[in-house]
C-alpha cells in the first residue's frame, strides 16, 4: 500500500524548534522529488521546501531560508524538515508530497498541524 505518513507537528514557542518526518511506504523516494507544503486557516497551500533526488537539489520558500532544512534517510525511506527559530506566521498544517521523476505518480500525506504560539 503506498503511504506517506508525516509526524513530528505540535505546540512550540516563538524561536523554538520542531522536526518534521514524512516516511513513505509501498514505493522509495529515490525516483520522487519530495516537497514540504503547508496550508495555514484561510489561505492557499504553498510550497516550503523541496528535495529533488534526480541531482540532490534542494529549493526552499524565502520565508524559511535559514531556517529550514530539509534532509533524506535513504535506509529509512524517510524525509524530514528540521525548522528552527519559529514564528507564528509558521503555524499551518504540514503536507508530505511525492512526485514522480518518470512517471505521473503523486502522493499525499495526511498532514500534521504546527502551532506556533506563546
Amino acid at each position: 500500500q503506498v503511504q506517506l505518513v508525516e509526524s513530528g507537528g505540535g505546540l512550540v514557542q516563538p524561536g523554538g524548534s520542531l522536526r518534521l518526518s514524512c516516511a513513505a511506504s509501498g514505493f522509495t523516494l529515490d525516483y520522487y522529488t519530495i516537497g514540504w507544503f503547508r496550508q495555514a486557516p484561510g489561505k492557499e497551500r504553498e510550497g516550503v521546501s523541496c528535495f529533488r533526488s534526480s541531482d540532490g537539489s534542494t529549493y526552499y520558500a524565502d520565508s524559511v531560508k535559514g531556517r529550514f532544512t530539509i534532509s533524506r534517510d535513504n535506509a529509512k525511506n524517510t524525509v524530514y524538515l528540521q525548522m528552527n527559530s519559529l514564528k507564528p506566521e509558521d503555524t499551518a498544517v504540514y503536507y508530505c508530497n511525492a512526485r514522480g521523476l518518470a512517471t505521473n505518480n503523486n502522493y499525499w500525506g495526511q498532514g500534521t498541524q504546527v502551532t506556533v504560539s506563546s
